[in-house]
This record gives structure tokens, sequence and C-alpha cells, in this order.
């Protein structure tokens, strides 16, 4: 599949089509197609992995009509620029989001979520987020931290974590970068941790299916990924993931993909995650997956502290439904602007016990601790009566630090254990088993 043109009135004007492998005209598209039109044709025709390469592809800039032979972003209209214009476009606003052209340079970058057994590399289609969890920690990030004045040009952006939530940076060309970036580089200079697995992520710091643009984006860099059997991580909130489920197919066991669902108690999850898809709608989203065949997780994080064995039950008796799946589970940190919105928003939203038990935690260190290693044990033992779910959990360096003997042990062994999912390309080098804090009869107070 080609994007052709030919000249139409003038130099300045072209009529694109799209032709098939043996020169058939799949649609003709005119004069000024949108990157959107571009990419949904993409996504309907051919085989899954097919990609446009919309580099060097005759098309004209939508505002200066000169050709694209390099980078390229879409306005917000949808129409396709060059970079030049589209650096100089103002930011839109867009059901209450403030959008435009993020100028990140960067397009696969090394990550420390390999201690967290979940990747070794992190590709963000966008900077920003319109879910707006109050518990994000991006904003906080130097992905974000670092770039106050790229944000104000480009976004209007006074506080970035304040105003997290209300803002959306694109990287329309991702697609093309990564794939020339694959095609000229030596796999073996790739990272590659036993517990990273050299695994991509999509996305640690904004989700990649929040939008029909962000979708896009998505898509074509997975389909990179997949063309070069590198295994793939998706973490998503958004329903919107199942629309890839044929490319994720074609990916088989290259590829995981999974949601952030902290509770089944929507109101709650409302109030942290304001902007967020309900958590059913995730779980929906998971089981149409595994049943089309695709390998599914779950994050289960951050739970709150007023949660309990039987609140744990019910989540884990949904995760298991999914198949044989697995679980990467963390307790909230009090820690942090965003731990005080967290705080704010549960008492905005009429959840006093909520509020009182993390204003509890954020005053007294050591409650927090003892609530953090309550929550682990209860959802490992928890776990137990389920066979074929297995329980990642994610100890905090903090928590580590706070404890010692026996139980600091388990829980350094725990923090470097390996998640136990199969990647086609890549299997973990050492035993995926965690330890489990408390033995049968044990309590974590008596290994305190």
């Amino acid at each position: 599949m080609e994007l052709t043109w030919e000249t139409g009135d003038s130099w300045f004007e072209r009529i694109y089509s799209i032709e098939s492998d043996n020169g058939q005209t799949i649609e003709t598209l005119g004069s000024q197609p949108t990157l959107d039109e571009l990419r949904e044709i993409e996504r309907r025709h051919g085989d899954p992995t097919t990609r446009l390469n919309l580099w060097q592809a005759g098309l004209l800039c939508a505002d200066c009509s000169s050709e694209i032979n390099g980078r390229f972003a879409a306005a917000p209209s949808g129409a396709i620029l060059c970079w030049d214009c589209a650096m100089d476009t103002e930011s839109a606003n867009q059901s209450d989001i403030r959008v435009n052209t993020d100028p990140t340079k960067s397009v696969m970058s090394e990550s420390h979520l390999h201690t967290k057994s979940l990747c070794d590399h992190v590709i963000n289609v966008a900077t920003g987020c319109r879910h707006g969890c109050e518990f994000c920690y991006v904003p906080t990030t130097p992905a974000i931290d670092n770039r106050d004045e790229m944000l104000a040009d480009q976004a209007d952006v006074d506080d970035p974590q304040a105003d997290w939530g209300s803002y959306l940076l694109y990287r329309d060309d991702l697609p093309e970068r990564l794939g020339r970036i694959l095609e000229d580089r030596d796999p073996s200079d790739r990272k590659h941790t036993d517990r990273g697995r050299g695994i991509v992520m999509l996305s640690s710091g904004t989700d990649c299916y929040q939008d029909r643009r962000t979708a896009q984006i998505t898509r074509g860099v997975v389909t990179e990924l997949v063309t070069h059997d590198i295994p793939a991580r998706i973490l998503t909130r958004s329903p919107a993931v199942v629309r890839d489920i044929d490319l994720f197919q074609e990916a088989g066991d290259c590829i995981t993909v999974g949601s952030s669902i902290p509770s089944f108690e929507a109101p709650l999850v409302s109030a942290i995650e304001p902007n967020a898809p309900p958590p059913m709608k995730r779980w929906e989203a998971l089981d149409r997956l595994q049943q089309a065949g695709v390998p599914v997780f779950v994050s289960l994080s951050p739970t709150y502290p007023t949660m309990d064995e039987d609140d744990f039950h019910e989540l884990l008796s949904y995760f298991r439904a999914l198949g044989e799946t697995i679980v990467f589970h963390e307790p909230i940190n009090p820690r942090g602007a965003n731990f005080q919105q967290c705080l704010e928003a549960a008492t905005d939203a009429g959840y006093d016990d909520v509020a009182a038990e993390l204003q509890r935690m954020r005053d007294d260190r050591q409650y927090w601790a003892e609530y953090a290693l309550e929550q682990l044990n209860t959802v490992q033992q928890v776990a137990k009566r389920f066979n074929g779910l297995q329980v990642h959990s994610w100890p905090d360096n903090e928590l580590i630090r706070s404890t010692s003997g026996q139980l600091r042990s388990k829980l350094t062994a725990m923090q470097q254990a390996v998640s136990a999912e199969s990647f086609a390309t890549t299997e973990p080098d050492t035993p995926p088993k965690q330890p489990v804090l408390a033995e049968s009869g044990e309590t974590v107070q008596q290994l305190m």
C-alpha cells in the first residue's frame, strides 16, 4: 500500500490516491488529505502490519505548500503541516483540553521500569494526558518538570502539575521516526536487562489510546515494533484499545495489553481519576482482548487505603476470569503534590474515610509502611484462592528501607523477581516466582 499523487491544475496542487501493491487504486483522497484520513485508511486496508510511510511521500504542507521531506505534524483541524509551520501553530481548545504539537526529539527512551519487571524502553505518543489522574507521578518527572518553557509556549501551561489533565501535545510523526531508527540501528545496541527483557512499553507518561489521534500514532508505533520483532507492553485505561485487536493478533506472544483497575467502586475511581473511563469498561475491554487471543495483564495500582480482603477478592475474581493473568499490584504512596491532590479529591467527593486514611498516612510514615505491607500481603493471600492468577507486587524502595531482617530480605527478593509473563522473543533469565510475605500462620505484624 502506497500514497501516490498526480499534479492538479498547478504544481502546488496534487491529487492523492492510495494504491495497493499491485498498482490498483484503493481510495482517491483529493488535494488536501488530513492526517486522520490517512491513518484510518492505513488501518482499514491491507495487512494489519501494513503502514503508510508519510515521509517523502509527496505531501504538501497545508499552510506554506512546501513539500514535506522531514518531520511533520497535524494542525488541530487535522491538516498536515511541515515542521516549521507546526512549530508556529497556536494551541487550540478541544473539549476543554489545550492541544498542539510536541516538539520532543526523543523517540524510544531507556527506562528504569525494568526494576518493576515492566520494560527496558518506553515510548510516549504525547505529552500530557486527558485523564488527569490525581495520583499521577508524571508531572514530577523530568519529561514534564524540566520543560516549563516548552509547555507554556505550546499549550499555555502555567503549572504542569496543577494543569495536568488540561493539555495534550501530540507526536504525530512518531511512527515514521521510530521506523527509521529501527532500520538504522543495530538491535544489539538496545538495552536488555533480565527484568526488562528488552520490552518497549507504551505509554509510561500518557495514555496511548486516550483519543483517536493518540490511538492512530500508537498503531503505527506498534506496527513498527511488531515488524522488527520487538516485544511490547501496552498500558491503557481506554476501551478504545480494542480497535487494534487485528494488529495484536498478528503480533501473537510478542505483545501484551493491560489496563489499570484499582477498584470497581466507580464513584471513588472517578473522583481520583476524573476523566478516565469507568473501571468496568476497562475490564470489558480486556475481556474482549483475551477472548480474541490477545495476552492481557492488569495493573492493580494504586490501591486505596480503605480496601479490605472482600474488595480484593472481588477484584481478583474478575481478573481471573480474564484467563491466566498477571496482576501488577502497588499500594498508594503518600508523597508529592499529587498525593495532596488525591486527598483533596477524596474529600470533595465525600469519601471522608479515604481522606482520613490518606491524611494519616501522610502524617505518619510508619503508619503508611504498615498499611502497604498489609495490602501487599492481603493481595498475595487472596490470590492463592484463584489457580492461574499470579500477582507481581511492587514494594517501594522507601518501604524496603523502613524494614529489617527477614522482612526486608523478602521485600528485596520480591522487588528483584521477574514477572511470569512469556514473550515470544524473550524469556526471563531468572526464576519469576515472588516470595510471599507471610507464610501460613504468620502475620505481617510478627514479621515486623
